[in-house]
């Protein structure tokens, strides 16, 4: 079990904010932090890693502490096994995609890792690119590789799907749940996308002005409300459920979930995660997928 207890002063958006944040998080867990900008969710990461230095507060992971400020304790960065992705991708422009996550590579560490990522990432095309010749998924991709060569335990994504359009991103959320499970990853995720962290997240952890004021599951924290079917909407499949004879599907309108009724011919070629219109057929919100 991780647990943080950590206080710091900070300059939020309306001036100072006290960052006053006690999780726990558990092995294995997908977390999201969510919450309006400025509201503490990359200080605390920041902190959690080690990039940024508390006033008061401790955290322990199991029987390590990485952090007490009562007894000055202060683990270094690289010393927490954290891996640490950003918006910006920060690759090596000189390098090919091989020879950066190459670089990443520990230097006890089994080069057969490098390999296994280029498999499940599915950079065996790319590997001998130059990271300028990519497009921003595929340079995430990399970024992302780069970061589990080095085998951390604690995986800290602070909005890195944000910048990319919604097929890309989908598309990467498959790639973040899959490394997450093969490699027993304990993830915490900054997001605004409440349909990513619908797909994403174990567990949602609400900051506002440095402070937790709600957490739960996605379903719980982010409550269902409907649309109109009057206009044609954008959206995600969040969830398909069968009902006696027709099917429910639940789709991600921006914040807000439409529940549209479907038959079975109109969704047998869709799934959780695809990007959808939602329109309207005679007052009944109807869907089309997007290809």
């Amino acid at each position: 079990m991780m647990t943080i207890q950590i206080q710091k002063q900070l300059d939020g958006p309306e001036g100072p904010m006290r960052l006053d944040v006690n999780i726990q998080v558990a092995p294995g867990e997908f977390v999201t932090l969510y919450g309006s900008s400025g509201a503490g969710k990359t200080s605390t990461l920041k902190i959690l890693s080690g990039l940024m230095q508390p006033e008061a507060g401790k955290i322990t992971v199991g029987d390590k502490v990485w952090l007490d400020t009562s007894k000055h304790i202060h683990v270094k960065p690289q010393e927490r096994n954290i891996g640490y992705v950003f918006q910006d991708y920060a690759l090596f422009p000189n390098m090919s995609v091989k020879q950066n996550l190459e670089f990443a590579l520990p230097r006890q560490g089994d080069p057969s890792i490098v390999k296994e990522l280029i498999q499940v990432m599915e950079l065996n095309n790319i590997q001998q690119k130059k990271p300028t010749t990519l497009s921003g998924g595929q340079q995430q991709r990399v970024a992302l590789a780069r970061t589990l060569v080095q085998q951390p335990k604690l995986l800290l994504l602070d909005e890195p799907l944000s910048a990319l359009d919604l097929k890309t991103r989908l598309r990467l959320q498959d790639y973040l749940q899959k490394v997450h499970r093969k490699y027993l990853l304990t993830t915490i995720l900054i997001s605004h996308d409440i349909g990513e962290i619908h797909k994403l997240s174990d567990r949602v952890i609400v900051l506002e002005e440095g402070r937790v004021i709600r957490q739960g599951t996605p379903s719980q924290v982010f409550v269902n409300q409907d649309l109109s079917g009057k206009f044609k909407f954008q959206g995600a499949v969040l969830q398909i459920e069968k009902n006696e004879v027709v099917y429910i599907v639940t789709v991600l309108v921006q914040n807000q979930m439409v529940k549209v009724i479907a038959q079975e011919s109109e969704i047998e070629n869709l799934k959780v995660g695809d990007a959808v219109i939602v329109a309207s057929k005679a007052f009944n919100p109807i869907l089309y997928k997007i290809e």
